[in-house]
């Protein structure tokens, strides 16, 4: 008798699963650091963990149902109209947009705020890979290479005037989708010198920028403040106190929160969550929460290599991508190896609307796993 092949489709629930308990145990360590603040500023400890609870149950929702229901070549035929409305919105910012440490970031609409450079990091992903589709066999040449990294690079360049950390994503973002895209990578050892020069001259490129005022004060400050720390003992004082926390939390930590450092770090339960963890945690949490984040790349590779076309894969890549580079972009900063950025560590750290497009991502990730099929024999 011949064999009769059935095709199954795959849903990663394990991504699920890991997305799930490393946002519980995010909300588990938001509230040790936020409690102290929230009681003195809101008169509630429990005032960031419930509103981080609600983002985190709809986020849930968002996830499921994207990876359930939301096909995501029907996102891909909408590109377009994403990409114009994220710039339509980013816009907003610079001309009623919500300032908060200096930084006009946010859009207020009604009892809802939000950060509209979070929604393009997912415009971005979608319409690079869309023109990467376009123009796949043309990309060798520099003028289709260049109209292809002009999707990303455009609005890095905008959002970096307020926002330089997830400016940077999506410069990160469009480059590793071109890159493994592109045959010839010649011009990425270029940028890749080009990167390493910046890092090693970062403070004389920064006098540079002040000179010819390319960049906003703050955004100097952090970066004088981080080659020079002496000198500037006020920008200095939240990444010393992380060290001090990440250094005194040993191999085991002080315990579930036992955090001292908490107490004179303004708005712990933010960026520089993670060394909180380190603090409380110790090394042994620290490494647990970095082998979470590996395990989600892993699962979010399998999908991308796995997936059934190309656009899949690219969108896929895309988020993997968006997660790693947020995830060392925030260690390295907690950890003073790069200038404080302001990124926040994924599913962890407080912030509703970066919380709800991660999981949203996580959700159109699930959707093209679920599109993976799988043969399988019956006798």
């Amino acid at each position: 008798m011949a064999d009769k092949r059935k095709a199954i489709s795959f849903f990663d629930y394990s991504l699920v699963i890991m997305v799930m308990f490393i946002a519980g145990v995010g909300l588990v360590m938001m509230y040790s650091a936020s409690g102290y603040s929230a009681q003195n500023q809101m008169n509630d400890a429990m005032y960031f963990f419930k509103r981080q609870f609600g983002f985190a149950l709809v986020g849930l929702l968002f996830m499921l149902l994207i990876g359930n229901f939301l096909d995501y070549h029907w996102l891909l035929r909408w590109h377009k109209i994403i990409y114009i409305l994220s710039w339509i919105m980013v816009i907003l910012t610079f001309v009623m947009g919500i300032a908060s440490h200096g930084q006009a970031r946010w859009i207020k609409l009604g009892p809802i705020r939000f950060q509209p450079s979070e929604i393009m990091k997912i415009a971005v992903i979608l319409s690079t890979t869309a023109s990467i589709r376009q123009r796949m066999n043309r990309l060798g040449n520099i003028k289709e290479l260049v109209y292809t990294m002009a999707v990303g690079i455009v609005p890095m360049c905008l959002i970096a005037k307020s926002n330089l950390s997830t400016a940077l994503i999506i410069g990160g973002i469009t480059m590793a989708l071109v890159f493994v895209a592109t045959k010839s990578y010649k011009y990425y050892v270029l940028l890749a010198m080009l990167g390493a020069g910046v890092y090693v001259g970062a403070y004389p490129i920064a006098k540079a920028f002040e000179s010819m005022n390319m960049l906003q004060s703050y955004q100097l400050l952090r970066i004088f403040a981080w080659k020079d720390p002496a000198s500037y003992s006020d920008e200095t004082f939240q990444t010393l106190q992380g060290l001090y926390a990440i250094g005194s939390g040993g191999i085991f930590g002080k315990g579930l929160g036992e955090s001292v450092q908490k107490f004179l770090m303004p708005e712990a339960q933010n960026d520089m969550i993670f060394t909180i963890i380190c603090e409380e945690l110790g090394l042994f949490g620290a490494v647990s929460i970095v082998l979470m984040y590996a395990f989600v790349i892993w699962r979010l590779y399998s999908i991308a290599r796995d997936a059934r076309d190309m656009v899949g894969s690219f969108i896929v890549l895309g988020i993997m991508v968006h997660i790693s580079l947020q995830v060392i972009l925030n260690i390295a900063v907690a950890t003073n190896v790069v200038p404080n950025t302001g990124v926040t560590l994924p599913f962890i750290s407080y912030g509703g609307t970066s919380l709800l497009i991660l999981m949203s991502e996580m959700g159109i990730a699930l959707n093209v796993s679920k599109q993976t099929t799988i043969e399988t024999v019956e006798e």
